[in-house]
């Protein structure tokens, strides 16, 4: 597989190269924004984000067992209780 560079850019400066940054991404390269140094978004090839799939949430089941007690309903009603004093 063939290694890509990825190029990083503020949000200003992405927003001046816009077009460049398309012309990058269909030419295979990506460029991640960041925004007061920390990454936002990125601009991938459109064949890469189709690749991405949805990871399933049913890998998380069972995962917050007891975390609210041993009676859901009474912790979530006492939790809504708060509100109301």
């Amino acid at each position: 597989m063939k290694s890509r560079k990825v190029v990083t850019k503020g949000v200003e400066e992405a927003r001046r190269a816009f077009p460049a940054l398309l012309d990058a991404a269909s030419q295979g390269g990506t460029t991640i924004i960041t925004r007061r140094g920390i990454a936002v978004a990125a601009i991938v090839p459109a064949g890469d984000a189709a690749k991405v799939r949805p990871i399933s949430l049913m890998s998380l089941a069972g995962t917050g067992k007891g975390l609210w007690g041993t009676d859901s309903t009474r912790t979530v009603a006492r939790m809504r209780d708060e509100w109301t004093r």
